[in-house]
């Protein structure tokens, strides 16, 4: 898919933009370090954060923390939040929570969620818009099943049709549990190009996997053989850049980087 180039007046807008499943925190060491992840998210210096599996209060394995706001204070970013599984827990404590976080430093004008179809493990989306200088970008982060292809392609299509006409600068991104050419992702290629393919420079930034510097591999995180942790862009999204970056051991996948260029004036 060609991209439009921006007119010579109105130059393209660039965004960090990072998705990585934390495995809510668990490292390969499978202790659960905060930190850990806090460190790493902040060494990215990306302007938008997009999070799969994040506790909020889930209890002991994540030690019930709120893992999205500690996260959101400790990078001091604004936070938008998706839970999938939402659940009351007794008497007067939080609500349990696990699902999709976005942290932004733009300016985050639109969060909504939108539950998805499927059996077993709840899924949902969170479709946010974020505030540029001279334009907006519309983000849509979500946590596909691993049950089935049908009920991913069900689901894709239902994330598909959150992002309509007038959106013409979006991204789609999250993990998707399949690769980017699987049949039930077809109805993504009739409006979203794969930003890995698009990227003018692309690199799996961990050193010791030079053999596959252009794979775009990221789960699993120690051997990766699978490009499941994807970002899909509109036409009115250019991509520079995209890199696989070591997890450094702070999850079971590894974190993608893009960096976009985002039309302006829309």
């Amino acid at each position: 898919m060609t991209k439009p180039a921006p007119g010579p007046d109105q130059p393209p807008i660039p965004v960090r933009l990072v998705t990585f499943n934390t495995h809510h925190g668990v490292g390969a060491d499978d202790r659960h370090d905060l930190p850990r992840l806090a460190k790493l998210l902040a060494s990215v210096d990306a302007d938008v954060i997009c999070l799969q599996e994040v506790d909020r209060r889930y209890g002991e394995r994540s030690e019930d923390v709120d893992q999205a706001l500690l996260l959101s204070r400790a990078l001091d970013m604004q936070l938008a939040w998706g839970p999938a599984i939402d659940e009351e827990r007794p008497g007067d404590q939080p609500r349990r929570q696990y699902g999709n976080a976005l942290l932004s430093r733009l300016p985050i004008l639109i969060s909504d969620v939108h539950r998805l179809p499927g059996s077993g493990e709840p899924r949902s989306a969170l479709r946010t818009m974020v505030e540029l200088d001279g334009g907006a970008l519309w983000i849509t982060a979500t946590h596909l099943t691993t049950r089935s292809a049908q009920e991913r392609a069900a689901q894709v299509s239902a994330i598909a049709g959150l992002h309509t006409e007038p959106m013409e600068t979006g991204v789609l991104v999250g993990d998707f549990n399949t690769e980017p050419d699987a049949p039930e992702l077809d109805v993504l290629r009739e409006r979203f190009t794969d930003a890995w393919q698009l990227a003018r420079a692309r690199d799996d930034q961990a050193g010791w996997r030079f053999w596959q510097s252009d794979a775009g591999n990221t789960h699993p995180a120690r051997s990766p053989h699978r490009r499941i942790d994807q970002v899909w862009v509109s036409a009115g999204v250019a991509v520079a850049g995209a890199y696989v970056l070591d997890a450094e051991g702070a999850s079971d996948h590894l974190p993608v980087v893009v960096d976009l260029e985002v039309r302006s004036g829309v």
